[in-house]
């Protein structure tokens, strides 16, 4: 593929929404980033993460050539151990004794590849994915309802529906671009919007009403939602006698769990006011669209959750039609893609399952030899399997686990026994490949992937190739490939480009079927190399014989089961899977940030990602801080029965009290005591497998941190033991916020010797309890460390911008006084991403005349992008408001 300097239209990498990128080479290995205005998924608007996407395409974080047992290696002799140990582990210890653990990075080709090898070839049923900590509640709620994997509604049901309901969804930062659109749709047409989540998110203080659910409550308020719309004769009964089966059963046991107004009041820990205006909203309104995420799936009862809110949409037929249905809002990028290529433990492939026919019809289709005829592990008892000594060999691609999963400290030492470590990764070093490759296998990156990706809305994107791989790194189809060869398979993986996976793919989801399922793109199993390349967004099913795709399912019935019926699914009686004790006695939630996508791979690289929330921490109720004896801004340390980490205290209401909720992305590479996995319990839902990640008892205690301070340099340090760290990307190099309880002349060795190399200017003054240092090479700044009392340090966002600038010597002790050398005064804290645009610069709009978040708009571009900001600087107008007063 030849490359050169005009626009590609690619697909971002980030979450589900799947928006399209107009991504414009500079000729020197960076783009240019726009949002694609075709793109139907987000005509042209862009979030901060990937309107950042240019900042994080560095090679110096790269794995650029195969590595084995720590030594640099040619593709033909990596492929070969890889092929040969998988050989020796099969033949020691069985078929199942490997797994593979894929992405809802990788693409729909990629994933395709994967699945077929484990599952049809080497004969491992053991082949799941992240998405499993993501989606699978509601792929397993899809399944019990509508008999598959399937998302009735579109996008589009966003601008029509004159009620949203989000529930267990902070969309205004984790799907910031479908949020807009639902903004646009109050503005425009006076939609109203209620919120359903335990915390007082950004999203929530956007909404006409929130819902402060008490934690794993959801299938309560749902149930009782159920019982009212029968009790006011709100249902729709010809909908439900002519296209479902088990409703009588079902709202039967909905009386169960939500027997009355008071008793749901009771168990959601909503008021009975709250409640009742709840159920007049969704009833009273035709046009309703109930949106779920991570606050549904990421429960030890998420299958019950989706199928509760399923359960109300059936029951008034309001699915499948404008403005109306169960819209699940999809974490990663292809978590869509990897489910329809079979790419989690339960399904085998194209949406088909283990029964005898459907393993009989891929078996014939792939000419399999060792096709595998029942499910594998799901991800976190994958994990236990491979502690055990069950798993002996584990390929994993593109994903993080020794950060991502629950009890992920027990998952790196697990990591640590395996015979055999394979990571297919892009970059050279993660927690993961910390935990002991024997081989790393150098991947190609976003920018460099060519293939497709599905999003939220079934739609199908084109991900295009806009850069050329650097040094010798590869798609994973054709690693996969490569090893299928060695092993003998050669014929069934002769792939030569991503088309003609795409076709194979394409082709078994129209074979031999029916109608009977769902998911069939056959339609497109004919694309010549030239129409794939070319490939609109398009949304399955694209049955054989058609070229456009399908933009609602469901509205007339025909749903995939054996009678074209939707079946009501009684749920269980909620129950969180811990309960809090003396011991543990909070309830911790995790999640995700505005501007940080999973573990920092590729966002901790963007400066202006990482400057909003630069430093791992734990939102906490001022009556908790008070509690357990913390203080705002201080430290405490938080503490599961499965492990502990260090974090920033933030005293806020936007938790309730008895409940935390900590970030999930640092790691250990960019943090010293920040990672939150590792108290993450490991129970998980009895149908999808995804493990609680919302609801962990837990505890606090306080940290003392008597001294603080910051570092910066051009390359990577090695801080010393001692200090508590945050990893910070600045343009040309990074920063570290630092914080420690140790004297300082136990910390000035290590520090001096951070710089041996250098020139450096110091102050130094032990009974102020100050060390200062400023380091240079070659005239330009190199790096500096500053510590001193808590509260008494300049900000690092000062100096950063100065590291690589020359500095003469009779300037450079001014930089220890932590003010730039020019008087220019930092931009203070970031709230803008998009626009890099700090408090400082929002205060001062304001104080010129600026009364609402239009007119900062127009003074500074804050907020006039993805809009994710705007709660923020409500917040802040709110605040000068008040001092004002």
């Amino acid at each position: 593929m030849a490359f050169g300097t005009a626009s590609v239209r690619t697909t971002c990498p980030y979450c589900g929404v799947g928006c399209g990128v107009v991504a414009t080479p500079d000729g020197q290995g960076g783009l240019a980033i726009a949002g694609d205005p075709a793109h139907p998924a987000n005509f042209g608007r862009l979030c901060s993460k990937g309107a950042a996407l240019g900042e994080t395409l560095g090679l110096s974080t790269r794995l650029l050539h195969p590595v084995v047992d720590g030594k640099q290696v040619d593709w033909a002799t990596a492929l070969d151990a890889v092929a040969s140990r998988l050989t020796e582990v099969i033949t020691t210890h069985g078929r199942e004794s490997v797994a593979f653990y894929l992405s809802g990075q990788l693409l729909t080709e990629d994933y395709y590849v994967a699945n077929k090898l484990a599952k049809g070839f080497l004969g491992t049923p053991h082949v799941d994915t992240n998405s499993r900590l993501c989606m699978a509640s509601s792929v397993a709620g899809h399944r019990r309802s509508f008999g598959a994997d399937v998302v009735p509604g579109c996008y589009a049901d966003l601008d029509e529906a004159d009620l949203i309901v989000l529930v267990g969804s902070n969309a205004a930062w984790c799907h910031p671009v479908l949020f807009q659109r639902i903004v646009a749709a109050r503005r425009a047409r006076g939609t109203r919007l209620i919120v359903v989540d335990p915390r007082r998110t950004a999203t929530a203080e956007e909404a006409d009403r929130h819902l402060a659910i008490a934690p794993g409550q959801d299938t309560v308020l749902f149930a009782h939602l159920l019982t009212q719309l029968a009790d006011t004769d709100a249902l729709d009964r010809a909908f439900i006698e002519t296209h479902t089966t088990g409703f009588g059963e079902t709202l039967a046991r909905a009386r169960e769990i939500a027997p009355s107004l008071a008793a749901t009041a009771t168990r959601t820990g909503l008021s009975e006011a709250e409640v009742s205006e709840f159920v007049g909203a969704w009833r009273d309104t035709d046009k309703v669209v109930t949106v779920y995420s991570q606050g549904v799936n990421q429960s030890a009862q998420g299958t019950d959750k989706v199928t509760s809110i399923v359960a109300c949409h059936l029951a008034t037929g309001r699915i499948g039609k404008p403005g109306t249905g169960p819209l699940s809002f999809t974490g990663q990028p292809n978590a869509m893609g990897g489910r329809e290529v079979g790419g989690l433990a339960n399904m085998l492939a194209a949406h088909m399952g283990f029964a005898p026919a459907e393993v009989d019809r891929v078996r014939r289709f792939w000419n399999a030899p060792h096709i595998v005829t029942g499910e594998g592990l799901k991800a976190v008892d994958l994990f236990d399997a491979v502690a055990d000594g069950r798993i002996k060999a584990l390929w994993v691609m593109g994903t993080n686990p020794a950060v991502s999963l629950p009890r992920a400290d027990a998952v790196r030492t697990a990591l640590q026994t395996l015979d055999l470590l394979l990571v297919s990764e892009n970059v050279v070093s993660n927690d993961t490949l910390g935990a002991g490759a024997h081989v790393r296998l150098p991947a190609a990156a976003w920018s460099e992937k060519d293939g497709t990706v599905t999003n939220s809305e079934r739609r199908i994107s084109r991900q295009r190739a806009v850069l050329p791989r650097p040094g010798e790194a590869k798609p994973d189809w054709w690693i996969l490939s490569g090893v299928a060869a060695r092993l003998g398979y050669g014929a069934a993986f002769a792939y030569t480009s991503p088309a003609a996976i795409f076709r194979e793919h394409a082709a078994l989801s129209g074979f031999e079927n029916d109608g009977a399922r769902a998911f069939d793109i056959s339609g497109l199993a004919d694309l010549g190399d030239e129409e794939y390349d070319a490939l609109a967004p398009i949304q399955w099913p694209v049955p054989r014989g058609q070229r456009e795709g399908t933009v609602r399912l469901f509205g007339a019935g025909g749903f995939v089961t054996t009678d074209g019926r939707a079946r009501f699914v009684p749920a269980a009686m909620p129950t969180l899977a811990a309960a809090v004790s003396p011991r543990y006695p909070l309830r911790l939630n995790t999640g995700r940030i505005r501007d940080q996508w999973h573990t920092m791979t590729r966002t901790g690289l963007s400066p202006r990602l990482g400057a909003h929330r630069p430093e791992p921490f734990v939102e906490v109720h001022p009556d908790d801080v008070a509690r357990f004896g913390l203080s705002d801004g201080g430290f405490a340390k938080v503490e599961t029965a499965h492990g502990e980490a260090v974090l920033r205290v933030v005293a806020t209401e936007v938790v309730r009290s008895g409940e935390i909720f900590a970030p999930i992305h640092w790691t250990a590479e960019t943090s010293s005591h920040g990672r939150v996995g590792p108290l993450v319990a490991g129970a998980t839902d009895p149908y999808s497998g995804q493990p609680e990640a919302k609801a962990t008892p837990a505890t606090m205690t306080p940290v003392t941190m008597r001294r603080a301070g910051f570092a910066l340099s051009r390359g990577p340090l090695s801080l010393p033991d001692g200090l508590w760290w945050s990893r910070i990307a600045v343009a040309g190099g990074f920063a570290w916020s630092l914080a420690s309880d140790a004297p300082i002349e136990a910390l000035v060795p290590a520090i001096r010797a951070l710089f041996s190399d250098c020139e450096c200017a110091e102050l130094h003054d032990p009974a102020r309890d100050v060390i200062r240092i400023a380091a240079f090479a070659d005239a330009r700044l190199a790096g500096a460390v500053f510590i001193g009392p808590a509260g008494q340090v300049p900000r690092w966002e000062t100096l950063a911008p100065m590291v690589g600038e020359a500095f003469a010597p009779a300037t450079r002790l001014a930089l220890l006084s932590g003010r730039a050398p020019d008087g220019a005064a930092a931009c203070g804290p970031l709230v803008c991403a998009c626009f890099s645009v700090g408090r400082d610069a929002i205060l001062a709009a304001v104080a010129a005349g600026a009364t609402d978040t239009a007119a900062i708009g127009a003074a500074v571009m804050a907020g006039t992008n993805c809009g994710s900001c705007l709660p923020e600087l409500k917040r802040l107008l709110a605040e000068v408001s008040r001092a004002a007063a």
